[in-house]
C-alpha cells in the first residue's frame, strides 16, 4: 500500500549540536536502509525547509506507523499521512 508523507522536522532551538548531528545521523543512516529495503521508494527535499515529501510502500497502516516511529527524529516531526490509491485514469 502507497501512503504520500509530508515531513516536517522541528528540532529544539537549544538542542546541542552534538546532539542534533548525532540525531540527524542516525535518521540518514535508518532511512536509507529503508530505502534499500523497498519501503521507502521515493524521498524528495522540500526547499527551502527541513522537511520532505515523500512515498512509503508497506503492507498496511500499522506498518506505516511502525516505521514513522522507529525514525530517529520522529519526536520532533510533524508528519501528515495520506493513504493512496491506483487513479483509473493512470496508464
Amino acid at each position: 500500500m502507497l501512503f504520500h508523507v509530508r515531513m516536517e522536522v522541528r528540532l529544539p532551538p537549544d538542542m546541542p549540536a552534538e546532539q542534533a548531528n548525532d540525531i540527524k545521523a542516525r535518521e540518514k543512516a535508518h532511512a536509507q536502509e529503508l530505502q534499500r529495503q523497498g519501503k521507502w521508494p521515493h524521498l524528495w527535499r522540500v526547499a527551502g525547509r527541513y522537511a520532505n515529501i515523500s512515498i512509503i510502500d508497506v503492507a498496511d497502516a500499522d506498518e506505516l506507523h511502525a516505521l514513522l516511529s522507529s525514525l530517529p527524529l520522529f519526536p520532533y516531526m510533524d508528519i501528515h499521512v495520506t493513504p493512496l490509491a491506483r487513479h483509473p485514469s493512470a496508464i
